[in-house]
């Protein structure tokens, strides 16, 4: 699944016709985390052996995401619990069904966050709300995650789906290359300088505005209508 899913990413990336990813669990959760059988089976691993195999396998995925540009959406359903909580980290917004329920829960089997979980959540909920739940495991749910901004919306689990979607179709039918753009700017900011960052966003913003959408989105404003943004 960790190898379908890098590879699904890689395409979505390279596909025009792929605008918005969209992220949910199939079935009742989420994603629960690790299982407890191979838990037990990789306990007689070699610590090399267990350090390549992360490498090779789990680590895949955050490292790909961090080179997507395009949206990448979160319907959070069910349990999202130690590597799933994790994958919700990955994604650059999280919409949770009412009865989501989540955990860094790691620690519980005396285990460290092994898929960016400590990497991601103080991004997310700062260091000192990411260090209680990573130290303590407990269980998080839909609500008091709104509240710390670990998910940007609550939403009945009925309608999470249709929900999740009809946002994306809203950033998809947006100006894709002002948007991937703005990922790009927004994610890459944290590590420079203000003025390395606006050298690169003069870099962006020379580029957009030669734009067909931008275009558009001018002759839009002058005619009072709606612009119809075509991703270029």
């Amino acid at each position: 699944m960790l190898a379908d899913w890098a590879a699904a990413l890689v395409e979505s990336q390279a596909r025009d016709d792929v605008r918005v990813i969209v992220l949910t669990g199939a079935g009742n959760d989420f994603c629960a985390g690790g299982d407890l059988k191979e838990m037990k089976a990789r306990v007689a691993e070699s610590p090399l052996s267990r350090k390549n195999s992360l490498a090779t396998r789990i680590h895949k995925i955050p490292l790909t995401l961090l080179t997507i540009d395009k949206p990448v959406l979160a319907a959070v359903n069910g349990a999202a619990t130690g590597a799933g909580m994790d994958m919700a980290l990955m994604c650059d917004i999280r919409i949770a069904a009412a009865d989501t329920r989540f955990a860094e829960s790691y620690v519980s089997v005396g285990l460290v966050p092994g898929a960016g979980g400590s990497w991601f959540l103080p991004k997310i909920v700062g260091m000192s709300k990411a260090l209680e739940l990573l130290w303590t495991g407990r269980f998080v749910d839909a609500n008091e995650a709104l509240a710390m901004g670990l998910v940007n919306e609550v939403v009945p689990a009925a309608d999470l789906l249709s929900h999740t979607h009809a946002f994306a179709s809203r950033l998809a039918s947006g100006p894709s290359m002002s948007i991937r753009l703005t990922k790009r700017a927004a994610r890459q900011a944290a590590g420079m300088e203000l003025s390395a960052h606006l050298d690169l966003i003069s870099s962006h913003l020379a580029l957009v505005v030669g734009t067909d959408d931008h275009r558009e989105a001018l002759e839009a404003i002058e005619a009072k209508r709606r612009p119809v943004f075509k991703g270029r």
